[in-house]
């Protein structure tokens, strides 16, 4: 058998386990994978925060207007970076 066949079915055959295993999580579960720290209660319980979030802490503007929930994709350093400048200037 030609060897680019081989690799082609191996990777199909990898493919497809990763696949079969998120359904068994989802079908055993009932939901998708938690790995969104905002919705993770067990990394909220671990005190696992989001980069954006302890970047924010460390900097001391945690107490922007718009704070961080936990989930990174609302998150955005710049944000912060801009009120500090903006307050800098005032």
């Amino acid at each position: 058998m030609a060897t680019w066949l081989i690799v082609v079915l191996c990777s199909a055959a990898a493919v497809g386990m990763f696949v079969l295993g998120l359904s068994l999580t989802l079908i055993f579960k009932g939901h998708n994978i938690e790995s969104e720290i905002s919705t993770n209660k067990d990394m909220q319980r671990l005190g696992i925060k989001c980069a954006v979030q302890e970047t924010r802490e460390d900097i001391g503007s945690a107490d922007c207007s718009s704070p961080c929930t936990g989930n990174c994709s609302a998150c955005d350093i710049e944000h912060g970076q801009q009120q500090a400048a903006r307050a800098g200037r005032s």
